[in-house]
């Protein structure tokens, strides 16, 4: 009796390099150890067509930030390891073009230290709870600044 082997062909992978994105779709990176919060951003602009990486710790976060060039950061303040101000530091030493493209969210309203921080670097802040159509206008606006200083992609 012959034996017979199955060996199935490799999957074929196609990679998308990303000056052929459409404009309209953005790389978007979240940050936030809130893995609620975190599942629902990325379910809603993945349901959009844009790509999105999601991670819990600044750790994870420069990881990613030095291996892609993503569209949009959404940073939350307050994560365990790294604070967002922290992170936004080491991703201003490594990829300074990438701060104009921060979105920074907290729950900790009127924390002097968060406030004052975000005034320092001129960011936009979504207080949680936040409307998901407030922050689609941020990214919008963080993108189409992009666009107009030749930053993005």
């Amino acid at each position: 009796m012959e034996r017979k082997f199955f060996i199935p062909k490799p999957e074929v992978v196609h990679e998308v390099a990303d000056d052929e994105l459409p404009p309209d779709r953005w790389k978007i990176l979240i940050l936030d150890d809130d893995d609620a919060l975190s599942s629902l951003l990325k379910d809603h602009f993945s349901a959009q067509g844009h790509l999105v990486t999601t991670v819990k710790t600044g750790v994870e976060g420069i990881k990613h930030v030095m291996a892609t060039e993503f569209d949009i950061i959404l940073c939350d303040m307050v994560m365990p390891t790294m604070p967002g101000d922290m992170f936004f530091r080491a991703v201003e030493r490594v990829r300074p073009h990438l701060c104009k493209r921060f979105i920074f969210m907290t729950g900790h309203r009127g924390d002097a230290k968060i406030e004052a921080f975000i005034r320092s670097v001129k960011g936009l802040v979504l207080y949680k709870p936040f409307e998901l159509h407030t922050l689609t206008d941020y990214l919008q606006a963080i993108v189409k600044k992009s666009q107009t200083a030749g930053t993005a992609k």
